[in-house]
């Protein structure tokens, strides 16, 4: 849940200033800890652990600053094992294996219970900062997210600064409802001219998202030549805007699948995509629309709002989902006759062909639930 900190001139600089300060020793941190081949949390403590206190950072702030150094390397770990940062010998990964990871001064800093104190009523919380503790510095967000982080948030909370406004990114545990048994599937199809197409009717057009998205690469485009300071930062700016664009939008298909099969007692049948852009060969103009193409985060979205809401939700397998007959089950690749035009060869029906391939996916999801196979749904971070 993120909240808006709404800080006093004076209270906004002690913000500032700590995060300039923690980002700065972490970087030293990181440094110590890159030059002693990245031990553990416990050993690297005992080389940073008293500079820090001596730097003025409380205990907390101490253990939770080495904590994130040594967090930042396992992910490196992480994606250099995935293959993220490209294959063995890469230009991309040996640069981010021939130095120490470096913290932007805005970076996010997390604070646990003992930092940082919240006064729901009031609307106010009380934070530690290397000028001392901060008392009733406001915060705003909306009455909805108020009610989920009183009763459930728990553990820590990150301090982040983004042009020049603070906001506090708390975690919140919130219960899984009961699952019920589901009166048929919703089979939801992915795609880039529509985004999703569902076997009850509903379709999220992509028109107005891909004129957006070409717009924006075509300014971007335009501001890459400039090579001006002012330049790289309205880049930032439009990136930023850009990404909060797209998720509102998935926001909204998933919330509208959804609570379409929540009030109709129905499960949500989804594909199983993943490594779909390591699979999928294209022409170069159509590699731009592919690779944002954000079908992980709209995915995600429709898990994390079924689980609350208690939708049955299965992954099924893609294959052949465009090419099969939802009527009679026939398969040939002959069948998609283009992007939107669905003909059997078999039985000669006539279809969209988005909304014959959710019918596909409905049926399959129906399959995997009737089956007792496990879903392979992720867990909800």
């Amino acid at each position: 849940m993120q909240v808006k900190l709404m800080p006093q001139a004076d209270q906004a600089a002690a913000l500032r200033s700590t995060l300039r300060r923690v980002n700065d020793l972490a970087c030293w941190v990181s440094e110590v800890a890159f030059a002693h081949g990245v031990p553990r949390e416990y050993e690297l403590r005992k080389h940073t652990y008293p500079r820090l206190k001596a730097e003025g950072l409380g205990a907390q702030a101490a253990q939770h600053t080495i904590k994130k150094v040594r967090d930042a390397y396992t992910t490196l770990k992480a994606n250099i094992r995935a293959g993220n940062l490209g294959k063995p010998g890469s230009k991309r990964r040996r640069k981010a294996q021939s130095k120490p990871i470096t913290f932007r001064p805005d970076a996010a800093q997390p604070y646990d219970d003992r930092c940082l104190s919240w006064q729901y009523d009031q609307q106010t919380v009380s934070i530690w900062t290397t000028s001392g503790r901060l008392k009733y510095v406001r915060f705003c967000c909306s009455a909805d997210a108020l009610k989920v982080l009183q009763p459930y948030r728990k553990g820590e909370s990150d301090l982040i600064e983004r042009d020049g406004v603070f906001y506090l990114i708390a975690t919140c545990e919130v219960p899984e409802a009961e699952t019920y048994e589901p009166d048929g599937f919703i089979g939801v199809d992915l795609g880039i001219v529509n985004i999703a197409t569902t076997s009850t009717g509903y379709q999220a057009a992509g028109r107005a998202l891909n004129r957006y998205r070409k717009r924006q690469l075509a300014l971007r485009a335009k501001l890459q030549k400039k090579h001006t300071k002012s330049a790289k930062r309205r880049l930032k700016e439009r990136s930023r805007r850009e990404a909060r664009h797209v998720k509102n939008t998935n926001h909204i298909i998933a919330k509208t699948i959804v609570t379409e099969a929540e009030r109709t007692s129905a499960g949500i049948s989804l594909e199983e995509l993943k490594g779909i852009r390591q699979r999928v060969r294209l022409r170069k103009p159509q590699r731009v629309a592919l690779h944002s193409w954000s079908f992980a985060q709209l995915s995600g979205f429709i898990v994390y709002k079924a689980k609350r809401a208690g939708v049955p939700l299965v992954f099924v397998d893609p294959a052949y989902t465009s090419q099969t007959c939802a009527q009679c089950g026939h398969i040939d690749k002959r069948n998609r006759v283009d992007q939107q035009l669905f003909i059997c060869r078999g039985c000669g029906v006539v279809a969209h062909a988005d909304r014959n391939a959710s019918h596909n996916i409905a049926t399959r999801g129906e399959s995997v639930w009737n089956a007792g196979r496990e879903s392979r749904v992720s867990a909800t971070r």
